[in-house]
Order: structure tokens, then C-alpha cells, then sequence
């Protein structure tokens, strides 16, 4: 079957494959491992986590398959703290570190090529926050570069047989994502229009995707039998985010690795066009437009394309590199930039500043991810405060957002009310008593549950107590009385997704 893929190899033609750079790369990952330890337990749980870890076991769920939640309940055996929900996303974006450098040697990068490439996507803006908190994308740090590294292996190296590999791969983060599904989009789109398409003839491609279909067979029926919820999220996500993310995506992705390393990935989509050593891998840049018109149109997240501009990052390290070399001078100006970059990304991704100094900068209003870390035990005590004012065994607690229900779940002293709320997969997680007679509502629920009980009125307000300008802040406190709805139709009426 190699005879399908009749093309130089790095391996088996004029160059040999580079060593891999064991110091620069791991002063990089030890760099990092470092400063994402010192920051693990800044500031508090993300919502995502308090959310993850509210979520029972189970095969999946409404809004994700079951490994990130899986995952997050395993750190629990650590300690039920921040920084233990943190570990498996720091483990996760140190390894990715690691799988970058390798894309740089695998295309020839040298020592020189693969330190740029490992402190430069280290401390990329995306990387240091998916590397801080719990979420699925932390993950796909590892998946998306992964996946890219093994299909590049079948064309360097000329060994088909790498398809089945990242076949694996692909069926093993099903039960994380299905967005995977865009990468591979995206990678036959490239090999298509811009060859070699002799390995599409070959049945290795084929036997990686039959490999990933079983691999990921169970998260695949689960959807089936379900309708596909995963759709339904997506669209759901589309519609509430797309106004935002549609045109933020383009400045975004000048960012999410820092724009004075915008020239590097750059070099590497022309290098890839250009350089003859590496005309089998030109299906790259296509697959990398393809991967971003599809996040574009799917207007969920802006991060999505993250990990193919990851790997176009590590192979433009290559040009770079060469471009340094000849000047004494040009390797400082690379190391400069990348440092910089790294710099302004620590202090927008990381929560280094106290936070109530980071409440009064621009840093609150431009990651999302450090205003959803501030707060919580402080409103879980408001909302407590509420609820003591009329003690009483037939109250129930109901959560406008899965953020604020984890950190009720995670921060009300024992004996309180029990807590509900209608988004995502809370909604089929259960429903107060019909004896409940007493209903404390959080957060942007209000207007609809006014609609659904006879009084309501507003007993407070959240308050972070450092103005941090988040999904919570000032939203009301309400306790509501005489439903005119029995519970299930309550909590069908309150469920939602988003």
C-alpha cells in the first residue's frame, strides 16, 4: 500500500528527521506545569467545572457526551477544591506542549524550530486558559494536534498505516466532542483539492474511519437512540452566540496565540504552498480555511479552530527558525516577540492580578473565563441568606443557570433546600416535590417564572462584592409562591438550552 503514496519522505530521502529538542521543549512544558500550578487554586471553580461536577456519571448527557464530567468527578478523590478539578486540565496543556514540538520535528524542524514552536503555543492565550480550568475543549489540546500529527506521519514518513492510528484518537475523544467531525472535514477537503489524492485510493484512510466508528461506537448510539442531542446543542449554541462569534472569529484567531506571532503561522500556510520537501502536506492550509469557514458558519465558539492553528503554528516555527539563523539579531527579535506575547497572555488568561484589582481593569471584560472563576460562595451565602429568612421544609431552590446550581450544590451548608434548574441536562436530573410550597428563584429566571406563580417579589440581589462584571452580577434573588403549574411542567416550562 505505500506504493500509494509515492512521495519524498522526510525519513527516506535527503534529510533526516531532526532530534527531538528535549531541553527547549521541556524548560517549556516544566515552564508552564509551574505557572499553571502556581495559579491552580486563584480565584475559585469555573462554571463549567461546578457544572461538570453536579453532573451524575452516565453515558451522556443532553449537551455533551460523559468524559469531561467523568474526568471532573475523578478529581474529586484529590480533594473537592479548585485545584483539583484543575490537575487533569493542567496535565492536559503541558502534554499538548510536548505533541506540538513533535508536528515542528516531524516537517524538520530543528532544535531552534522546536523551542519557538513549544514557548510560543505554551503560552498562547487559548492554551493558558484551557490549560487553567476543566472544560472539553482542555482536551482537544492534545486531540485536534494529535489527530494532525498522525496524518502527517503518513505522508512524511510514508507509512499508511498511521490513518489508524489517528483513527483511535478520533474515536476515543467521541466521548468528549463530536467536533471532531470539522477536522476531518477539513483534512479530506485539503487532500482533495490539493492532493495527494493517490491516498485517498488507498483502503488505509477508510480502515482509520471504520477504526474510529467502533472505537467510538457507544457515545455514536447513545446519540442515535437520543436524537442526536449533541445537533440540538450546537444549534442552540449557534443561535445565542453567532451574533457574537461570527464577527469576533477573525480578530480572535490573530489572538488566541498573540499577534506578534501572527507572522509565524503565516509563514508556515505559505511555506506549506511553496516548499517542494513539503508538497504532500499542502492539503494543511486547506484544511485549516475549511476548519475556520466551518466554525464561522456554525457560530458556537471561536476558539474551535484552535488546534489546527496550533499545528500551522508549529510548522511555520520551521521558516522562522530559518529566517532567524541568519542574523544574531532575528533570533532575539522571535524570542522577544514570543516572550511578549506570552507576557500580555498571562495577564489576560491567568488569574495572577488579586481579583478585585482584576475587577476594575479590562481583563474581566475580555476573558469570559476569568469572570466566570468569581463569586460563587459569596452568592451561594446571599441566596442562603434568602433562604433562612422564612425556614421551612416544603422550600426548593431553582438556579436560572448551571453555573450558579453547582455552586449551590457545591457551597449550601448540609440540610438545605434541594436545588434545580432547566438548563442543558439539569433539566432531567429531577423536580421539587409537589408539597413544595416555596420557591427561591436565581437569576435571569425571574420574568418566566412570574409568569408561572401566583406572587413573586424580589428579596436581593447577587453581589461579588468587587463589581466583577459577570453572568450573575446583580441579578435578582425572588422567592415565589403558588404555582399554577404542577412541577413537571414547571421544569419543562423553565428547561433550555444554551
Amino acid at each position: 500500500m505505500t506504493a500509494t503514496l509515492a512521495a519524498p519522505s522526510l525519513l527516506r530521502g535527503d534529510r533526516a528527521l531532526p532530534r527531538y529538542a528535549w531541553l527547549p521543549v521541556f524548560s517549556a512544558v516544566g515552564a508552564l506545569l509551574l505557572l499553571l500550578g502556581a495559579t491552580a487554586d486563584a480565584y475559585g471553580y469555573h462554571r463549567d467545572e461546578l457544572y461538570f461536577r453536579m453532573l451524575p456519571p452516565a453515558w451522556g448527557y443532553v449537551d455533551q457526551p460523559p468524559l469531561t464530567p467523568l474526568i471532573a468527578h475523578a478529581t474529586l478523590a484529590l480533594g473537592d477544591h479548585p485545584w483539583a478539578m484543575h490537575v487533569p486540565a493542567i496535565l492536559f496543556a503541558v502534554a499538548s506542549v510536548g505533541i506540538v514540538a513533535l508536528i515542528t520535528r516531524e516537517v524538520g524542524g530543528g532544535a531552534l524550530a522546536q523551542g519557538f514552536a513549544a514557548w510560543g503555543y505554551a503560552f498562547g492565550t487559548v492554551t493558558l486558559v484551557m490549560g487553567h480550568s476543566l472544560f472539553t475543549a482542555s482536551l482537544d489540546l492534545i486531540v485536534w494536534p494529535a489527530v494532525l500529527l498522525f496524518v502527517i506521519r503518513v505522508f512524511t514518513r510514508t507509512q499508511p498505516w498511521w490513518w489508524v492510528v489517528a483513527g483511535v484518537v478520533v474515536g476515543l475523544s467521541m466521548y468528549n466532542k463530536l467536533l471532531i467531525a470539522m477536522l476531518l472535514v477539513g483534512i479530506a477537503a485539503g487532500i482533495l483539492i490539493m492532493g495527494p489524492r493517490r491516498a485517498l485510493a488507498s483502503w488505509w484512510p477508510y480502515a482509520g474511519i471504520a477504526v474510529a466508528l467502533v472505537v467510538g461506537a457507544p457515545n455514536l448510539i447513545y446519540q442515535a437512540v437520543n436524537g442526536w442531542p449533541q445537533l440540538q446543542m450546537g444549534a442552540a449554541l449557534a443561535a445565542e452566540k453567532s451574533g457574537d462569534v461570527r464577527p469576533l472569529l477573525v480578530p480572535f484567531i490573530l489572538i488566541e496565540l498573540g499577534p506578534l506571532v501572527v507572522p509565524v503561522w503565516i509563514a508556515g500556510i505559505v511555506a506549506l504552498l511553496r516548499r517542494k520537501e513539503w508538497r504532500t502536506l499542502r492539503w494543511i492550509p486547506i484544511a485549516f480555511f475549511v476548519v475556520i469557514a466551518l466554525v464561522f458558519f456554525a457560530g458556537s465558539q471561536v476558539y474551535y479552530g484552535y488546534g489546527i492553528l496550533a499545528v500551522v503554528f508549529a510548522i511555520g516555527c520551521v521558516p522562522a527558525a530559518d529566517w532567524a539563523r541568519r542574523a544574531g539579531w532575528r533570533i532575539g527579535l522571535v524570542i522577544a516577540a514570543i516572550v511578549l506575547d506570552g507576557a500580555v497572555s498571562i495577564l489576560l488568561s491567568l488569574p495572577v492580578l488579586p481579583v478585585a484589582t482584576s475587577a476594575k481593569t479590562p481583563i474581566g471584560a475580555i476573558d469570559q473565563a476569568i469572570r466566570d472563576q468569581v463569586g460563587w460562595p459569596q452568592y451561594v451565602a446571599e441566596i442562603d441568606h434568602v433562604v433562612r429568612e422564612a425556614p421551612s421544609s416544603r422550600t426548593a431552590i431553582i438556579a436560572t443557570n448551571y453555573g450558579e446550581a453547582g455552586a449551590l450544590e457545591r457551597y449550601l451548608p448540609p440540610g438545605s433546600p434541594p436545588v434545580f434548574s432547566g438548563h442543558n441536562a439539569l433539566a432531567s436530573l429531577g423536580e421539587p416535590t409537589a408539597s413544595t410550597t416555596r420557591f427561591v428563584f436565581v437569576g435571569a429566571e425571574l420574568p418566566r417564572a412570574e409568569q408561572l406563580f401566583r406572587h413573586c417579589a424580589i428579596e436581593g440581589r447577587l453581589d461579588d462584592l468587587v463589581g466583577m462584571d459577570n453572568e450573575e452580577q446583580g441579578q435578582p434573588i425572588a422567592v415565589c409562591t403558588g404555582p399554577m403549574v404542577s412541577m413537571r411542567t414547571l421544569m419543562q416550562r423553565l428547561a433550555h438550552l444554551g
